[in-house]
């Protein structure tokens, strides 16, 4: 008696799972009447038939077939087996090499003509219904219904139109699951991160989407594909439908997203679905614009420096201290003191001294306080960057403007000399002439062309403005919950804290180093963050130092430094000047600017 094998399959889990039992019962009555013995039964449930790789039903036939357990397969159609040209084609040449045929009760005994013409017309049938299908979806997203899944801070809609029939695509805003996302949105602009964001919701108990848990990547997505709370843009009330497609990889059977041009985009504006306020999404925009900035151009230096870059520091001067001796960063130790790395890994520094972390922290907010707060330090150091910086836009411009003079001056002679040459006036001289005006243009506009950028004019009252913030900052390192914020501000106004061994034993100095062009777009938000500042810019560093003996006793010596290249005195290179120790006293100021 010839031993069968069945095999039944159904593509979506909205069809009913009795369709493989009845495929298998109407199976089962042909092998009755040819007097067929049914050995085995294997079955596919709500898998697509384009992709013989993620089933396991199929996959086992065809290895128990290459076994010898049967004789023959039998299905409803050859459909079932598969609706790809090519697995349909490899299915069968593996189940003929194993001696094992195909019938089907649609087709009977399947040959190379059933494989070549079926397997055609099963590929343009899952074509066509594809184009169907997206024709259907796009006319409903225009006529302002959802044409996707439902997001978190929606519910759907159900009602009875009046034909009679339910209604689809329709969400209205649960006010509950709203003020979630408006505290996300709230939360990220303000600096904490996805991650700290999901664990004070599960904390609080608050429902996730799903009924599951919250995490990160739930809050964070991905800004390209637009998944994620922060990259939804109905929260804004827009739709946007069609950004991507989905196709199957061949090899391994996942469906992968690929971009559709933007020109192919649906944009449906649905006001009544908007649940964030268009400042608090810019402002979310421009926290993942920084954090993007700061990622590329840490990729120039290497992968593991990217990936490392947005990374939340763990104390409050991660990543910030510095080896005075070799250059190399210092870390926290045992007994919650930093030390330098190269010297705990043996690689040759002699920097022995550790910091008391506690301490270290102290002194750094007390330096901010004193120092960098101080009327007098401001005032003066301020007054010299505005004062620098606006006299080098009003050279940039001025010298700009007398190029674009010569340059329509010059454009204007070659029109000229071409419209002569046209009227016949050719001669030696007028061509020189031209080749002189032709060289003089493309000098102007490769010297324009390099021309740097202006700097953005700064605000006469920055300094006001910078103490404010520093005030601020100071208050939020002295509340727990601000201290993700706070440290994170805290690297716009230093950039780096050096820490050397001083002559006595166990002492210690700590120099404060930060980039005053940072600090001043910081002050005046007018800088994107964490944008690198314009190389241009001829005003360079401002540094604070601060040294004193291991406990740091606020005995202490302070100098500030000017480090302005170009100024009043061009060529004559940097500058110094003593700053008094003591709050609140006056301070002697650079000579040249």
């Amino acid at each position: 008696m010839t031993r069968v094998a069945l095999y039944a399959r159904y593509s979506d889990d909205k069809q009913s799972p009795h369709s493989i039992d009845d495929q298998f019962r109407i199976c089962r009555m042909h092998a009755d009447k040819q007097a067929w013995e049914v050995v085995e039964t294997y079955s596919d449930a709500a898998i697509s038939g384009s992709t013989v790789i993620l089933r396991p039903g199929l996959q086992a036939l065809l290895r128990d077939a290459l076994a010898g357990k049967f004789d023959l397969v039998l299905a409803e159609a050859l459909d079932r087996l598969s609706r790809d040209q090519e697995d349909i084609a490899g299915a069968y040449k593996r189940l003929r090499f194993a001696g094992v045929p195909i019938v089907t009760l649609s087709e009977g005994e399947i040959t190379e003509l059933h494989v070549g013409l079926k397997g055609t017309m099963n590929a343009l049938f899952l074509k066509d219904l594809a184009a169907k299908t997206h024709r259907g979806i796009r006319g409903r997203v225009e006529a302002g219904k959802v044409g996707c899944g439902n997001a978190y801070g929606y519910r759907v809609v159900r009602e009875i139109d009046a034909t009679g029939r339910v209604t689809t695509g329709e969400r209205e805003i649960v006010p509950e699951e709203a003020e979630v996302v408006r505290r996300i949105f709230r939360d990220y602009a303000a600096g904490k991160s996805p991650r700290r964001i999901a664990i004070e919701l599960n904390a609080e108990g608050v429902p996730a989407p799903w009924g599951s848990k919250w995490c990160d990547s739930s809050i964070r997505g991905n800004r390209a594909l637009g998944s994620g709370i922060i990259n939804n843009e109905f929260y804004v009330g827009e739709m946007i439908w069609n950004r991507r497609r989905r196709m199957k990889n061949p090899d391994t059977g996942r469906v992968e997203p690929r971009f559709n041009p933007e020109s192919e985009w649906v944009h449906v504006q649905a006001p009544h679905l908007r649940i964030i306020e268009d400042g608090l999404w810019q402002a979310a925009r421009r926290r993942q614009d920084s954090l993007v900035h700061v990622y590329e151009a840490n990729m120039a230096k290497s992968r593991t420096a990217a990936a490392s870059a947005n990374r939340r520091p763990k104390t409050l001067l991660s990543g910030l201290l510095v080896c005075g001796v070799c250059g190399g960063s210092a870390a926290k130790r045992g007994n919650n003191r930093f030390g330098c790395v190269s010297h705990i890994m043996g690689k040759g520094c002699t920097n022995t001294r550790t910091v008391n972390r506690d301490a270290l922290e102290a002194r750094v907010i007390a330096g901010l306080r004193d120092s960098l707060m101080a009327p007098e330090v401001i005032s003066e150091a301020m007054r010299t960057m505005v004062e620098e910086t606006n006299r080098l836009n009003q050279q940039r411009r001025a010298s700009r403007d007398v190029d674009v003079q010569r340059l329509e001056k010059a454009r204007k002679a070659i029109a000229g000399i071409v419209a002569a040459i046209e009227d016949g006036g050719y001669s030696r001289p007028l061509m020189e002439q031209l080749r002189v005006l032709e060289a003089e243009v493309e000098v102007l506009e490769a010297q324009m062309a390099e021309t740097p950028a202006d700097v953005p004019d700064v605000h006469p009252n920055v300094a006001n403005l910078y103490r404010r913030k520093v005030e601020r900052l100071i208050e939020a390192l002295d509340r727990p919950e601000d201290h993700d914020h706070a440290a994170q501000a805290l690297r716009a106004v230093i950039d780096s804290i050096v820490v050397t061994p001083g002559e006595k034993r166990g002492e210690v100095l700590v120099q404060l180093l930060g980039d005053f062009r940072k600090v001043i777009a910081w002050a005046t938000e007018r800088q994107a963050a964490g944008r690198e500042p314009d190389e241009a810019s001829s005003v360079e560093a401002l540094s604070v130092a601060r040294a004193s003996r291991a406990g740091m006793t606020d005995q202490c010596n302070e100098r500030k430094i000017c480090e302005t290249s170009v100024c009043g005195r061009p060529g004559r290179g940097k500058r110094f000047f003593e700053i008094s120790s003591a709050v609140g006293s006056g301070a002697s100021v650079c000579p040249a600017c």
